[in-house]
This record gives C-alpha cells, structure tokens and sequence, in this order.
C-alpha cells in the first residue's frame, strides 16, 4: 500500500506488516525501526541520525530498547529532506529553515482552526504570509542562479559544437 503524496513528491510505500500494521489494526501508530526506515526512504542509518542531530529530523519515538522508531509522518519528512536536497539543491541549513517554516506554518494552521477571533486569525494568516513570501523569494533567487548557469552550460555545448563541426570539415 502506498500513501498518495502531495503534488510533486514522491509517494512513500506504507509499512507491510510486523512493524507496519496500520494504526487501525493496532490501535497505535505503526512505526518503523531505524534499519527499516532507512532502507524504505534511500538514506543511511547515520544519516537519519545525522538529521536528528542537526534538528531537521526526530523519531516518532524509541522502542522499550530504546531503538529510534520512525512513523509515516517522519518518513514522508526525510522525503521531503531529500527532495528539496536533490531537487532544489538546498543545503541542510536552508532545509532546516524550511523545515521549520513548514512546521511553523502547521501551528499557524492549528491555531487558526481552534480561533474564532477574526484579528487573531488575521494576524496567524499574515505571519503565514510573510514566511512564504521570504521562502519563495529565497527560491526566486535560486532559479535564477540555476537559470544563469544553465545558460552558461548551454554557451559552451554551443561553443564546443562549432569548434567539433570546424574539426571535422577540416580534411586529414
């Protein structure tokens, strides 16, 4: 089984059995073991405790051995890691903003459900608002670099095909 992904990411397989019964079947949330959760989201073991150690990432919890033990949530987290890494090209520390910008915004989304006092609500909106604007702007300023660049590559395969075509009508 496999949990739809948002837009634009990639759809992370729910746990088969064992140490993935579904939370129906349990009653608890199914949780994954350090190994496991590794091997289904493409990273190492150390880098999953890497991300924990800077902060971008922490396990659903610890297993009565104290084992790190991961969740759908934590799963489709590190996916999110590695798509703005791959992706984007983001470094760990513009992840880590991002990744709490986006844990920000899930609070402001909370708080905004749970009020209904329209000034509260409006400010909850602008603080969402504002972070998106800087995040986007970030963003904006990265495509722009990468578009740059890319030109520049473009220039040289063009470069590089005049002198091979001028090679080639010259006679041996």
């Amino acid at each position: 089984m496999t949990k739809p992904a948002p837009a634009g990411r990639q759809a992370v397989p729910a746990p088969p059995g064992g140490h993935g019964e579904t939370a129906a079947e349990t009653g608890a949330p199914a949780r994954l073991r350090i190994g496991e959760a590794a091997q289904r989201t493409g990273v190492s073991e150390r880098t999953l405790r890497y991300y924990e150690e800077i902060g971008i990432l922490a396990p659903a919890g610890h297993s009565a051995g104290g084992c790190r033990e991961y969740g759908q949530l934590e799963l489709e987290r590190v996916q999110r890691i590695r798509e703005l890494q791959e992706l984007i090209g983001l470094n760990l520390e513009e992840i880590r903003g991002v990744v709490t910008r986006e844990d920000r915004l899930g609070t402001l989304r909370d708080a905004y459900h749970q009020s209904e006092d329209p000034s509260e609500r409006r400010a909850l909106v602008l603080e969402a608002l504002e972070m998106t604007e800087a995040l986007h702007e970030r963003v904006a300023t990265k495509v722009v670099r990468i578009t740059d660049f890319r030109d520049e590559l473009a220039g040289l395969i063009g470069r590089y095909r005049e002198v091979l075509d001028g090679l080639d009508a010259v006679p041996v």
